[in-house]
């Protein structure tokens, strides 16, 4: 990041309103048996997915209307923006909707195409994972460190969809997952957030949007963490990653490298 690509006090403060806003309108929703759709993707979707987005969206035009948005479930406006919002209502709806946890509110606010802002909240248990350029990452407003953990064997390995993987990305996901401590699935944005606090050393996905990966970045950057693609480049801002490790140091992230080889 340069020095120029930080996220104003504005801006900052819309961010936290919006995940304030979009937890009042999941709370009602959690537990409760609500009609499930099906996207063209087949990944399912709710009333709480929408309106939850639908109020965030209404948030930013009302206050920058100058600003782009990318967002799950509405899609985009304004994508040449200068500033554009990236958002995702519940990240892990699998999750909401059978009672669990593991899901999120994630927001991300991009400069010329850079990640300035990543927020990761948990409507339920109020948990607020926040990164920003040049600061720590925070928990709540106290700062996180991630893991310092360099050896496979002792690594906790997470994955969000193991059935996003194609054969070969599931070969050398299970080349990982053969050499870790342990292995564990469907914690979507949740496992970024635990990755960041330091719970766990390795995030492995595949086939994944912006939405999904974007507000998580800055949050494990600021931790400490590495976040590059299966081959250690650097990720884009791109609608869609077809391969994303996240890892709490450098040691294990290229220890995590090595192993996912398909050569």
């Amino acid at each position: 990041m340069t020095k120029e690509q930080t996220c104003p006090p504005a801006f900052l403060a819309l961010a936290h309103k919006m995940a304030d806003a979009a937890a009042d309108v999941i709370r009602p929703h959690f537990r409760q048996r609500l009609k499930i759709d099906a996207k063209a993707d087949a990944s399912p979707v709710t009333i709480a997915d929408r309106d939850a987005e639908a109020t965030m969206r209404q948030m930013i035009e009302a206050q920058f209307p100058d600003h782009g948005i990318r967002g799950e479930e509405f899609g985009v406006c304004r994508a040449d923006a200068e500033w554009v919002w990236v958002l995702d209502p519940i990240d892990g709806t699998k999750s909401f909707v059978s009672g669990s946890l593991a899901f999120g509110t994630q927001i991300a606010l991009l400069h010329c195409g850079e990640p300035v802002l990543g927020m990761i909240n948990q409507p339920i248990t109020r948990e607020r994972w926040l990164g920003l350029p040049g600061a720590p990452a925070t928990l709540n407003g106290d700062p996180i460190r991630s893991s310092a953990t360099t050896a496979l064997d002792q690594a906790i390995l997470y994955t969000s969809a193991l059935e996003q993987f194609d054969r070969q990305r599931h070969d050398c996901f299970a080349a990982l997952a053969a050499k870790v401590h342990f292995t564990r699935f469907s914690h979507d944005c949740y496992a970024a957030g635990l990755l960041a606090l330091g719970g766990i050393d390795l995030l492995v996905e595949s086939n994944v949007f912006d939405y999904d990966i974007l507000p998580q970045m800055p949050i494990v950057l600021g931790a400490g963490g590495v976040v590059t693609d299966w081959k250690g480049r650097s990720l884009t801002d791109a609608p869609r990653y077809d391969t994303v490790l996240m890892a709490g140091n450098a040691t294990i992230h290229q220890a995590a490298l090595e192993a996912l080889r398909d050569d």
